[in-house]
């Protein structure tokens, strides 16, 4: 029975490994807003990423994750969170986060969005047509000031006749 949990460690370890830095803050802010939840009352940890998507742009990064969490047996306000065990056959929410990031140093967000549910609950169409529609929205986000504002767009015009 060892055995195999301590596969699965493994392989989430294993994955995070694989993650970009960016990738790793989505989880990170993903699970704080999760955990941030009213109704959400046990601490979860990330199980798996099943999906990445980061793509880059002229306005910064934009990625999308759809990362399944497992339940712990600690609360959520547990001083020793990494201590806790996954507990089997409990929930075993599905979460999708999609972010963009600036291009700085130190990348800021420019949109996000959260949807965390059963994953029976995010195959349903409505739900996962609106998601598509938020996460392109988020993508969108920068380009607009991209397109009216270039740098040095203006330094050669001349003002209009008095």
């Amino acid at each position: 029975m060892r055995f195999p949990l301590a596969l699965c460690l493994g392989l989430v370890a294993l994955a995070s490994a694989g993650q970009s830095p960016l990738q790793r803050r989505v989880v990170r802010e993903l699970l704080e807003y999760f955990h941030g939840r009213s109704n959400v009352h046990a601490l979860f940890k990330e199980q798996a990423v099943e999906a990445a998507v980061e793509r880059e742009d002229p306005s910064g990064t934009f990625v999308q994750l759809r990362v399944s969490l497992a339940q712990t047996a600690c609360g959520k306000r547990a001083p020793r969170r990494q201590n806790c065990r996954v507990l089997e056959n409990r929930r075993k929410p599905t979460c999708l986060a999609c972010y963009k990031f600036d291009r700085g140093d130190v990348p800021k967000v420019l949109d996000k969005y959260h949807n965390c549910g059963s994953s029976h609950h995010l195959a349903v169409k409505e739900v996962r047509q609106r998601d598509e529609a938020e996460c392109a929205a988020v993508e969108e986000a920068g380009r607009a000031a991209d397109a009216l504002y270039l740098p040095g767009m203006f330094a050669f015009s001349k003002g209009l006749p008095a």
